[in-house]
């Protein structure tokens, strides 16, 4: 297996006609493994030193492993994936199927020559259960003498979509059902949704979005610093010069609302995060009222999945969603090592 490595964002320009392609032949096939979004995580969030590593079969590009060194508060350097940590939901190794363990194979030896940087320990967050990464790495990794670890991260409420709202309603606990079913109808004549569809205004329709998210909860308001708005700008973007961006905004009497900035990747929405007025519109329950058309917007356009990512929040487990539960692993290698 031929390994070429790129230490410069330049990777995604010249790998920008295969990344994707790779991506889906893969198990770990995620909106937050395109070459778009780790393109922009890198440019606004990246730091440390970049390895993007592509590894092909003859002419064949079968593997991409996206990572980055940076060195932590206590100066030890990490080695992790390109998105890794807080705004992206999955991550993983980008391996062809069928060719897992020899791309496995090609990272470890990569991590031990004398091409790589310097590290001290591997974390490799946002892995989903099942994945080989869990497995057959680890098992590598341990080969190694690098004491893998794996531990549980977090979960992602997902609803699997039935081909009509009334049978997605009636997949809801009773009291449930009941009380969604009147919040719609209480709010039917009083609001309107609205979406982010032009070019020349997307600049103002994430800026209403971002002013909504900060608005919700004090924990939001301190999560928008100045970089990260500046990142929730540039993914807006991207993923609506891609097509796969949902802003939606409830508008009660023109004046917005409740608002949810999702995206479309294959089959499923994923639901990214969300703002609202959380006192001025409470008696509509905007936010309930908005997630609730949008389920019902994804069903009508033959989308199968409803990923409400990260969290454990109740309201995803009333609308149905079922845990998908994500890793972290982690391993340190020998100090006397490289």
């Amino acid at each position: 297996m031929h390994v070429q490595v790129f230490d410069t964002p330049r990777a995604f320009e010249e790998l920008r006609d295969e990344w994707n392609r790779t991506l889906a032949a893969s198990a770990a096939d995620t909106l937050f493994l395109t070459r778009e979004w780790q393109q922009v995580w890198w440019q606004v969030l990246g730091d440390g030193e970049m390895r993007v590593l592509a590894l092909r079969e003859g002419s064949d590009l079968v593997g991409i492993a996206p990572l980055f060194f940076s060195e932590n508060a206590l100066g030890a350097v990490e080695v992790a994936l390109i998105g890794c940590k807080e705004v992206s939901d999955y991550l993983d190794f980008i391996f062809v199927r069928g060719y897992e363990a020899r791309c496995f194979e090609a990272v470890v030896s990569f991590l031990k020559s004398e091409a790589c940087p310097r590290w001290d320990t591997i974390g490799l967050c946002n892995i989903v259960e099942g994945s080989l990464t869990l497995s057959v790495f680890c098992e590598m990794l341990a080969a190694e003498g690098w004491r893998p670890h794996v531990a549980f991260e977090d979960v992602c409420p997902v609803v699997e979509l039935p081909d009509t709202f009334d049978a997605y309603l009636g997949m809801l606990d009773g009291k449930e059902r009941r009380e969604l079913q009147r919040k719609l109808r209480r709010a039917s004549e009083d609001t309107r949704i609205v979406f982010a569809e032009r070019a020349d205004t997307l600049h103002e329709d994430v800026e209403d979005f971002l002013r909504l998210m900060a608005a919700s909860t004090p924990q939001k308001a301190a999560f928008l610093t100045p970089r990260m708005r500046r990142f929730f700008h540039a993914a807006a973007r991207v993923m609506f010069e891609c097509r796969q961006l949902q802003l939606a905004f409830l508008e009660v009497e023109g004046v917005r609302a409740a608002a949810y900035m999702n995206f479309l990747y294959r089959d499923a929405v994923l639901v990214y995060n969300s703002g609202l007025e959380p006192e001025r519109y409470a008696y509509l329950s905007p936010g309930q009222v908005l997630i609730a058309r949008l389920i019902e917007k994804a069903i009508a356009e033959r989308r199968r999945v409803f990923d409400f990512l990260q969290g454990d929040e109740e309201y995803k487990y009333k609308l149905g969603g079922k845990d998908v539960r994500l890793y972290t692993l982690s391993a340190r290698r020998a100090q006397a090592a490289h």
